[in-house]
């Protein structure tokens, strides 16, 4: 089964396909709005970006590695950036570097695929001013008296076609209908704009951005937050990408007006697909540093001693396409199943002895799961499901258990689970695992005479088997 995603602009699932796959040179274009580098990414931004990274590997898995192109941009220089810096009276770049360096160790910890192209906003200035060349010369752009320049909606007649804006009336001078919501705040003098719905392309430099300006045919000033990622789009993808994701807050207006730049300045269109993750919820509410709920990478591991992948396992428990509820006790369950999958991965490692197979299709059931729609859940489930099927079924199954081994590592690699050694006070030697799965079985089977011998046989071996109504967990027995 293909690919197939929510497509946000026909509202409905599609199949996500290489314009022409008989063309060995023809890759599929992905690309995703990266962060705003002047503070640490909080664990509702890394929502999405795990899922962005969970599509990511599903594309390798049915287009191939090397036919994937993957571009996530860094936005380096925009209203937040510059007042961090002003504030803490430090360059620009040298505030971007620490944060940038700080989201690239956090997507580390959370097991991301490096993008193979992160562009900077900064280092893409000439294609910004290209861009906005071009969309003046076809009338789409204007220049303001203070040198600011603007993209005038009213030219382009499908404005509004992705988020539907116009169903819900835009009104003058709006803050929704001005596109000032956002990353870039600054306020806009609406004297200054044809039309309350236009948005900047260029900003006219002032004193507050200090020495944060480039030139331009319009004089000096900075790019407007929209168009960076259609100048990095079009310069690393060209001028139709066929998959564009973000986060729902970026729907409206900056995905919007991403279009609208570019389908004027290009004359095509710029996304074939378009896919929105929705927000993750804190107990019940919405993140805030008001409500004190905003976490970090950081307050998870430091302050709540759990370790990055398995919150991983905690943002994919939900549907992508739905607002996730993130809770301490859904940690907690995200540690017992990562616990669990490391468990049976060990014991069929150890009893697959290195046997090359394919796929077992309970495994193999997962990934189709994914590939509908991204439907984490049902794809959790049927996991859960086919671990369960992994024990002995007669003298030698190291023929099955290669098979189911080759396709846990399939379902592994495509959720992006790992097992870190931090996570176990101490590993069960392959052994122990075995004996633990016999008598998993055993249990589940109801044959409690052997499960019984088989506790006392692990406790011989210096360890105690804690039962759970989804697994199990495996301790060293404290010595007397």
């Amino acid at each position: 089964m293909a690919l197939k995603l929510y497509d946000s602009l026909s509202r409905s699932p599609r199949e996500l396909r290489r314009p022409d796959p008989t063309d060995p040179k023809d890759i599929f274009t992905f690309y995703n709005c990266g962060p705003t580098v002047y503070a640490p990414a909080h664990i509702g931004n890394f929502r999405t970006n795990v899922v962005n990274d969970v599509i990511r590997r599903l594309l390798e898995l049915e287009f191939g590695q090397d036919k994937v192109k993957h571009v996530r941009n860094l936005t380096d220089v925009d209203d937040k950036t510059i007042r961090r810096a002003r504030e803490e009276g430090r360059p620009l770049a040298e505030v971007t570097k620490q944060w940038t360096d700080k989201f690239h160790a956090d997507c580390k910890a959370l097991n991301l695929l490096s993008p193979h192209v992160e562009p900077t906003a900064t280092g893409h200035v000439k294609e910004q001013v290209d861009m906005i060349e071009v969309l003046m010369e076809k009338g789409n752009a204007y220049r303001a008296a203070d040198g600011s320049v603007y993209f005038k909606v009213a030219s382009f007649d499908n404005y509004g076609r992705l988020s539907r804006v116009k169903e819900r009336e835009l009104k003058q001078g709006s803050a929704f209908a001005s596109g000032n919501t956002g990353k870039d705040t600054t306020s806009v003098d609406a004297d200054e704009k044809e039309d309350a719905t236009d948005f900047a392309l260029w900003k006219a430099h002032k004193p507050e951005d200090g020495e944060n300006a480039w030139d331009s045919p319009w004089g000096r000033g900075r790019p407007g937050w929209h168009i960076e990622c259609s100048a990095m789009s079009k310069k690393h993808l060209g001028d139709t990408i066929d998959l564009h994701t973000g986060g729902v807050d970026l729907l409206f207006p900056h995905h919007e007006n991403e279009i609208a730049q570019s389908e004027c300045c290009n004359g095509t269109t710029f996304a074939r697909h378009w896919y929105h993750s929705e927000h993750l919820l804190v107990d019940g509410k919405k993140m805030s540093k008001s409500l004190g709920n905003l976490y970090t990478l950081e307050d998870i591991t430091r302050l709540m001693g759990y370790h990055p992948a398995e919150l991983r396992v905690a943002l994919l428990s939900s549907h992508p396409r739905k607002q996730l509820n993130f809770t301490v006790e859904s940690l907690h369950a995200a540690r017992a199943n990562l616990g669990h999958y490391d468990t049976v991965n060990q014991y069929l490692q150890f009893h697959s002895k290195g046997q090359k197979a394919k796929p077992a299709p309970e495994f193999l059931a997962v990934i189709e799961a994914l590939n509908d729609d991204l439907n984490t859940p049902h794809a959790l489930g049927l996991l859960s499901t086919a671990l369960k099927s992994v024990k002995p079924l007669g003298e030698d199954s190291t023929e099955r258990f290669a098979s189911q081994y080759a396709g846990l590592q399939l379902v592994l690699f495509a959720f992006g689970f790992y097992f870190p050694v931090a996570l176990a006070k101490a590993e069960a030697p392959a052994e122990v695992v075995s004996l633990a799965e016999q008598r998993w079985a055993a249990k589940q089977s109801k044959d409690f005479a052997t499960a019984d011998k088989l506790r006392a046989d692990l406790t011989s071996a210096g360890w105690s088997m804690l039962d759970r109504k989804d697994g199990y967990s495996l301790e060293p027995l404290k010595k007397a």
